[in-house]
């Protein structure tokens, strides 16, 4: 054992497991004592979630308006970056990696991140349940999670994360509305919440295991996927998730970044959260009926299938996160792919070609998915957008006639798979 594999013993991460962030829970807690007699904790979790959704459009076209209201000025949310987190080139060589290849990183969110994410345990008990209180749609939940991705990394510019600017008050609102969870749980769900299990709602170890979904294993379904980073840009990355995990009061994150000899001991432990729920399974069926349904016609099984191709071969016990969440068998086609891609490990000259239709279908596949959230939330309280210059690498239309137009072709594949789901159910 190393010298890093000693900062991560299991008793390190069952005493992360039992810690929530006091800082701002007793911030929170004096605020909720503030309200009026009558005012419950689900109604303030939709406050935090509209008003963190003006923070961010006013941090993203500022109007010389205060960018937050009661919530936000009651517990001062503006905080400065660490001393060793202002390194503006470090920081953007990070956002770069989302980027430079975010059509990748983008199916890593629906086909490994979030499937990782419902296959924690406690993290599916808040999604499932605490989540569905407060916002009724999984899809906005999930374009929500996409656009502070694109917040956090896809803008391109250094100070993103620095005060008043939207990777920040992303971060700063999460915090804020993770303490409002617990809050909620306490007030709801405290006779059926197993602490000594689970520990409290987004606790620090659930909030490590989510920072690992969103950097180390997204760079593993990207190698998956025929993307393979450079320690350069892996070490650039985790240390941009790191300034984004400090302010979003992550323990591990307090005094400095993680490294890439964090990786595999912190990795190791977290494999253990991976459990089968009720919850976990139901939020997976859910996910991917919405997904399969953005899929162009002979396609629907696409998003199915490259979950079971991105967890195939992944280590730590991740490669059981398909079989967890009771994900559907993956299209004939796409085992025969399976079949090839195993010869081609055999058969050196069978790797290009077989990498190079897999990388298609997973730019394509996001790309679907992403347009759908562009053109089914870019309006509303919590809007989903891109970037111009992210739309325009990814080559995404937005005129009214392309938006009308996908429209059209999404009613047709709507009208035409009916009868098929009548029959097999949405499942099949």
């Amino acid at each position: 054992m190393n010298v890093h594999d000693e900062r991560w013993p299991e008793e390190r991460f069952r005493q992360l497991r039992q810690q929530a962030d006091p800082d701002i829970d007793k911030v929170v807690a004096e605020y909720l004592q503030a309200q009026p007699a009558g005012t419950g904790a689900l109604e303030l979790v939709k406050a935090v979630v509209a008003e963190l959704a003006a923070a961010k459009r006013e941090a993203r076209a500022p109007s010389g308006e205060p960018p937050a209201s009661e919530i936000f000025d009651a517990l001062d949310f503006v905080r400065d970056l660490p001393e060793w987190g202002d390194d503006r080139e470090l920081l953007a060589r990070g956002q770069a990696v989302f980027a430079d290849h975010g059509l990748y990183q983008s199916a890593a969110l629906f086909f490994a991140c979030l499937p990782m994410a419902y296959a924690e345990m406690s993290s599916a008990k808040v999604l499932g349940g605490v989540s569905k209180l407060a916002t009724h749609s999984l899809t906005r939940r999930v374009a929500e999670t996409g656009q502070m991705l694109v917040d956090v990394m896809g803008l391109k510019a250094a100070d993103s994360l620095q005060p008043g600017r939207p990777g920040h008050t992303t971060a700063i609102g999460l915090r804020i509305l993770h303490s409002f969870v617990r809050a909620l749980v306490d007030e709801k769900y405290a006779d059926r919440w197993d602490t000594e299990r689970y520990g409290p709602p987004v606790n620090q170890e659930l909030l490590l295991a989510t920072l690992f979904d969103f950097s180390v294993v997204t760079w593993e379904a990207m190698e998956t996927m025929g993307v393979l980073l450079s320690d350069e840009e892996r070490t650039a990355n985790l240390y941009t998730w790191s300034v984004f995990g400090h302010l979003m009061g992550i323990e591990v994150c307090r005094d400095g970044p993680l490294t890439l000899d964090d990786v595999e001991p912190i990795s190791a432990r977290l494999g253990r959260l991976l459990e089968p729920s009720d919850e976990g399974r139901r939020l997976m069926a859910m996910l991917l009926q919405e997904m399969e349904a953005f899929m162009p016609l002979g396609w629907r099984k696409m998003p199915r299938s490259l979950v079971h191709w991105i967890f195939r071969h992944a280590e730590h016990g991740a490669d059981r996160v398909p079989e967890l969440l009771g994900v559907p068998k993956p299209a004939w086609w796409f085992t025969a792919i399976f079949a090839a891609a195993r010869s081609a490990h055999r058969h050196s000259w069978l790797a290009g070609p077989v990498d190079g239709v897999v990388r298609w279908l997973v730019r394509k596949a996001g790309r679907h998915i992403v347009v759908a959230l562009i053109d089914r939330h870019s309006d509303g309280q919590a809007a989903f957008r891109i970037p111009g210059e992210l739309a325009h690498a990814w080559r995404i239309k937005q005129s009214n006639p392309a938006v009308k137009t996908r429209e059209i072709r999404r009613t047709v594949r709507s009208k035409l798979r009916a009868p098929a789901r009548a029959l097999k159910g949405p499942r099949q």
